[in-house]
């Protein structure tokens, strides 16, 4: 297998009080979704799992770290801009010492933000609030359509999300390679020091399981917001959510849901980790 002894290491944002009540509705772990995504699209490869999150976390330096072929980073619960809070700090200095080691890094949603935030740009509070289940129409960019980790991928099409914060201001070395009318970052490649990151805000490692599972989490605020007119009409969606990944092939849940091949199909939907892997990784094995 091409990608047999690739070694990664994925980073689990979500800290441990916030994993529980994930898990308790029905949702997988961020890192153990991440490690089935990369197995599925680098067969043979390797997964170490770590919550950096954690104050007894211990992550690996030096030598450990830049053993790895790549690192990827999973969505988060964790607020970016919180400068004052641990949790956050200890992974921005991690990625930091990620890109000062070179190591290809790749990720989703709370990735995004870390990639610009660790480099020196910004992020802020979404002012439109949640955007959450689809992000629709994200557009490539001039420099997305032209970016290799869009090979392959049509220049507008929608993504699971579920993210209240947005980057705003992106470092030097930050290239914007696709937005929505909802959030206008939706993609970054960032090259700072000696490190590369490529990152998209939604998450192509969700399927509609997950975004259920998320829902039955976060109903209560969504229904505030006013994605739902109650508690009742949440439970209908994630309902249907559940019935069309049980059943994919209903094109009547489907109409309903107003999903399509874009994030049923993980051919589609799974494109940009594999351009990342075809870019980033297999050279690195190749050497």
């Amino acid at each position: 297998m091409e990608f047999e002894g690739a070694r990664f290491l994925i980073l689990d944002g979500y800290p441990k009080e916030h994993r529980r009540p994930l898990a308790e509705n029905q949702g997988t772990l961020a890192g153990e979704l991440y490690a089935k995504m990369l197995k599925a699209c680098a067969p043979g490869c390797h997964t170490d799992i770590a919550f950096p999150a954690d104050e007894d976390c211990s992550l690996p330096a030096g030598e450990a770290l830049a053993g790895y072929d790549g690192i990827v980073w999973t969505g988060s619960s964790l607020t970016i801009h919180h400068d004052q809070d641990l949790r956050v700090t200890r992974q921005i200095r991690f990625a930091q010492a990620a890109y000062q080691a070179g190591v290809p890094m790749f990720g989703s949603c709370w990735a995004a933000q870390m990639a610009v935030t660790a480099a020196g740009g910004t992020c802020a509070p979404n002012p439109r609030g949640r955007e959450f289940g689809l992000a629709r129409k994200i557009g490539l960019t001039d420099a997305g359509r032209g970016h290799p980790m869009y090979a392959g991928k049509k220049s507008v099409f929608d993504g699971f999300t579920s993210h209240e914060d947005e980057i705003t201001h992106l470092p030097e070395g930050g290239v914007l390679l696709a937005a929505n009318s909802f959030t206008s970052v939706q993609a970054v490649d960032v090259t700072w020091r000696s490190g590369s990151f490529w990152a998209v805000q939604y998450h192509p490692e969700y399927d509609l399981h997950e975004v259920a599972s998320l829902c039955r989490w976060r109903r209560e605020g969504l229904t505030a917001q006013g994605n739902f007119s109650s508690i009742e009409e949440a439970d209908v969606f994630i309902d249907k959510m559940e019935a069309l990944n049980a059943e994919p092939g209903r094109k009547d849940l489907a109409w309903q849901l107003g999903v399509d091949q874009d994030v049923l199909n993980t051919d589609i939907r799974w494109q940009e980790v594999r351009n990342w892997l075809g870019v980033k990784i297999r050279p690195r094995l190749a050497r």
